[in-house]
């Protein structure tokens, strides 16, 4: 469940709440008991560091793994169609 960050704007309070996405938000504080209570928005803990799934196929610098050489083509002299005694 998220942890939901308060203020009172009464007391100057802040709190935080787990709460399930379908609760409704806090509206009483609990440190003074005033209905003049906001919800915050908080900075996620949440973070992406390093390489791996997000920095390879989610970045807008992708690295090109292809050559820039033309293909060579495969030696075929040992290949059964290429000796063709018809």
């Amino acid at each position: 469940m998220p942890i939901y960050e308060y203020k009172c704007n009464e007391c100057e309070a802040v709190f935080e709440e787990i709460q399930k996405f379908s609760d409704a938000p806090i509206d009483i504080c609990r440190h003074c008991n005033s209905t003049e209570v906001e919800k915050l928005i908080s900075q996620s803990s949440f973070v992406l560091k390093g390489g791996g799934w997000y920095a390879d196929g989610y970045t807008k610098d992708k690295k090109k793994k292809e050559s820039t050489a033309a293909p060579s083509k495969p030696d075929c002299s040992n290949c059964p169609s290429a000796s063709s005694d018809n």
